[in-house]
């Protein structure tokens, strides 16, 4: 494993991780998996990457684990426009920076050489593999892999209306960039544009329980892929099975997709790492076995 880091459009370096199939950086393989981390799902919350990496690595398969902004709650960067330190984090991350952040890590696969790219993305990672494929419709990219998608409404339904209210006022009174007087959520430290953009943004509040809920994002999506989620899954409304499907079933075609479910594991998939990698790797070997070929 090699740390690795990619620029962002608006000047943060991101950093990430590469396993390589092959050991040597400078030898890339024909496919790489990168993954787009959720908010502070980094090794130590998410272990289940090297799974995935050392799973796919056996196989002749890159992979990256490609943080964006959140990963955790504050991180210390380079802003390469003006070669300064920055701190970045959840703390502070806007869910406008999604497009920039994803592309970044599809640029660097670019630049590697890949000749096919899956773009996977864990809990809100997924919602914003959603939001990039959705804006973009970026031909680099063959597949998505939707790893336990985040249910946004359901993390932020137990801000209180007073706690909304005071993130409120305090964008409206131009203190976004103050630090909130609550912790968001329980566990997120942040300023006020931040919880705004948590509590009253669609930017990346597109995945739902409900079947009339908006859904516009999936639905402008044109690639296809596979999406994956454990039946332990406690941020879905007691029902992670009709989650997914619901999911699916607003996509343009989606027939086309794929959809694994893993038993008896949860969000971050406890006690099924190796599972969860090993179905990942299942589907990466079909569509190699597909040629890649995108379904009529």
């Amino acid at each position: 494993m090699e740390s690795v880091y990619v620029p962002a459009q608006r000047g943060p370096a991101l950093a990430g991780a590469l396993f390589s199939a092959s050991g040597d950086a400078q030898r890339p393989s024909r496919t790489v998996v990168i993954a787009i981390t959720g908010i502070h799902g980094n090794f130590y919350s998410n272990p289940f990457y090297y799974n995935v990496g050392d799973t796919l690595n056996a196989a002749g398969i890159d992979f990256v684990y490609a943080q964006t902004c959140d990963a955790f709650g504050q991180m210390r960067s380079i802003d390469v426009h003006t070669e300064k330190e920055v701190l970045i984090g959840s703390w502070n991350e806007r869910f406008s920076y999604t497009t920039d952040d994803v592309g970044a890590w599809v640029n660097y696969a670019q630049l590697r050489g890949y000749e096919h790219v899956v773009l996977a993305g864990h809990s809100l990672g997924a919602n914003k593999v959603i939001r990039y494929l959705s804006e973009t419709h970026d031909p680099r990219v063959d597949r998505f892999l939707l790893l336990s998608p985040c249910n946004v409404k359901h993390l932020t339904s137990v801000v209180t209306p007073r706690e909304r209210k005071v993130v409120r006022t305090m964008v409206d009174e131009g203190k976004g960039q103050e630090m909130l007087p609550f912790v968001l959520l329980g566990w997120i430290e942040c300023v006020a544009d931040t919880a705004y953009d948590w509590l009253f943004s669609n930017e990346l509040d597109n995945v739902h329980v409900e079947a009339d809920a908006d859904f516009s994002q999936v639905a402008c999506i044109e690639h296809e892929g596979a999406l994956l989620i454990g039946t332990y899954d406690t941020f879905t409304n007691g029902d992670p099975k009709g989650f997914l499907t619901n999911i699916n079933d607003h996509f343009p075609a989606p027939e086309r997709n794929k959809l694994v479910f893993i038993e008896g594991t949860g969000h971050t998939y406890q006690q099924k790492e190796q599972e969860m990698a090993d179905d990942v790797l299942g589907l990466v070997q079909a569509w190699e076995a597909e040629g890649w070929k995108r379904g009529e």
